[in-house]
């Protein structure tokens, strides 16, 4: 976005970043992959460096999916919490990538672990974001029976943050999967009502509506567009917003 004098400006002051853990994995079929993990930690530092202050919410499924886990026999909350202790794997590596970069950075964890991470106390973590540090939020909500998705929706009303920005491997949201039709139609804008109907798989049903009571506008788009999460801030790319 242009400001009437034509400085740049960026959207929103301070955002939430939902990416999933398969993310991390590259081309592998398993695990963290590091030069992707370094490549999104450039797309993240670039925004930092708009000003933006930046949360992060990474998945667990290139490690293990408490659902997968539960759907093999295993007891539900177990694989759940290990889902859980897979996030935080994630968040440090993610952390050590940004670090890297020079960008200060705290794992903040929903289940204490201290020798490696904060626990979560949410005046500390706006602190932090006060402080333009990037707090990667990982454990989840902490709790077993609730998504990834659902603790980034979570996390992005409890730090004020303006908007969710869901990094995904198409550039936002279609009727259809449009890896396998080629006649998917793209949308630009989507209530949160609609995503719920029509099941479009933005995120789960219980995130949506946590984030369609707050009004907080979800912005989905490509994570593997080089330049992709700073071009948005900026007014430009290609992306779906989910809103009221």
């Amino acid at each position: 976005m242009l400001d009437e004098t034509g400085e740049g400006q960026v959207a929103f002051k301070r955002v939430l970043l939902k990416i999933s853990g398969e993310a991390l994995m590259g081309d592998q079929g398993f695990g963290l992959n590091p030069p992707t993990v370094e490549r999104i930690a450039q797309e993240v530092k670039s925004v930092h460096d708009l000003g933006v202050e930046i949360c992060m919410v990474i998945g667990g499924g290139n490690i293990f999916r408490g659902l997968q886990g539960s759907a093999q026999g295993m007891e539900r909350t177990t694989a759940d919490y290990m889902g859980m202790l897979a996030t935080v794997m994630n968040a440090l590596a993610m952390q050590s990538a940004l670090e890297a970069l020079d960008i200060n950075t705290r794992v903040i964890s929903a289940i204490p672990m201290d020798q490696v991470c904060e626990p979560y106390i949410r005046r500390r973590a706006v602190r932090h974001l006060e402080k333009k540090r990037v707090c990667i939020f990982a454990a989840g909500t902490g709790n077993p029976y609730f998504t990834t998705d659902t603790a980034a929706t979570l996390r992005a009303n409890e730090m004020g943050c303006e908007a969710i920005f869901k990094g995904t491997k198409v550039d936002g949201v279609y009727d259809k999967d449009p890896v396998k039709h080629a006649d998917a139609v793209r949308y630009d804008n989507v209530s949160y009502d609609e995503v719920l109907q029509k099941n479009l798989g933005v995120m789960d049903a219980s995130a949506i509506a946590l984030a369609r009571d707050n009004l907080k506008p979800i912005i989905v788009f490509s994570l593997t567009e080089p330049g992709g999460f700073c071009g948005i801030l900026r007014g430009e790319g290609t992306y779906t917003k989910v809103h009221a």
